[in-house]
């Protein structure tokens, strides 16, 4: 099974490895640069050149990018707007030049402008991307969000709203999270209502469309749009859930990935993985 967590870089994104190997993961998820800024060192040759030289002495994959969280393409602020549109550029360059198969994006807030208009600045944004970068092969995948403010994409219909206004849509994908989707309304804690939320989520984008699982209890209950990652069987959810994704069949080639917080480096990592593989049937 592909299960892993969002791993540290430091000191080279070859680096990474080591530390999923150290944790038996089979997949995980990195930033490429700083998630906290705008500015990014180029990757240097002998950096990429160790990356893949790693992932193919290790065969852990698929490795799943995480974008910066300064990124807001529904902004209604052209500034801020064309900026973010450059740093998302900069950020598929640097996944292309690790194989990386895609790219997980906050779709971003409308900031009062409203969800028609926000759902059409995200996807004008992303045509000027895809305009830019036509070779590029790593996916943009849109996240599902808490709904926390103005934020965009909390329900799938708001996901298939962007995918479908996009000229190239077959650039796109979609990562779907536990924790978010509970805050944003979606009941999955029963076989009978997890059944019933996969089935809509495959209506609305098409479970083709799934690039990841991100796998995070949640510290706030169902609807709350409160955006807040709790370790694995601590929160709302509680650990029984977690094996509704984890033993779904349609699901098997999909990396689950955790973004629980890591205040014991790895030990935090360690137990949340064992937890999420005792329910592995």
């Amino acid at each position: 099974m592909l299960i892993g967590a969002h791993l540290s870089t430091a000191g080279g994104v070859d680096k990474s490895f080591k530390r999923a190997e150290e944790l038996d993961c089979t997949a995980f998820q990195i930033f490429t640069k700083s998630n906290r800024q705008w500015r990014a060192k180029d990757l240097k040759p002998e950096e990429v050149e160790r990356y893949h030289a790693r992932q193919a002495e290790t065969g852990i994959g698929p490795v799943i990018c995480h974008a910066s969280y300064l990124l807001n393409l529904g902004t209604p602020d052209d500034a801020l707007w064309n900026k973010s549109i450059d740093a998302l550029v900069v950020e598929l360059e640097r996944c292309e030049q690790l194989n990386i198969p895609a790219l997980v994006l906050h779709p971003g807030a409308h900031v009062k402008s409203g969800v028609e208009a926000g759902v059409a600045r995200v996807a004008a944004g992303l045509d000027v991307v895809h305009n830019r970068l036509p070779d590029v092969r790593c996916k943009v995948a849109l996240e599902i969000t808490a709904g926390q403010g103005t934020a965009l994409g909390a329900t799938f219909e708001e996901l298939a709203a962007i995918i479908n206004a996009c000229a190239q849509s077959d650039r796109l994908a979609v990562c779907f999270d536990t924790c978010h989707a509970l805050a944003a309304g979606y009941e999955f804690r029963t076989p009978e209502s997890y059944a019933a939320m996969i089935e809509q989520f495959n209506a609305a984008l098409g479970l083709e469309r799934l690039a990841a699982v991100h796998m995070n209890d949640s510290q706030k209950d169902v609807g709350s749009h409160v955006d807040r990652h709790e370790h694995i069987g601590e929160g709302c959810i509680g650990l029984e859930p977690f094996g509704y994704f984890l033993n779904d069949p349609r699901l098997a080639n999909i990396p689950f990935l955790l973004e629980t917080p890591v205040k014991d480096d790895p030990g935090d990592n360690r137990r949340n993985l064992a937890r999420l593989r005792s329910v592995v049937k």
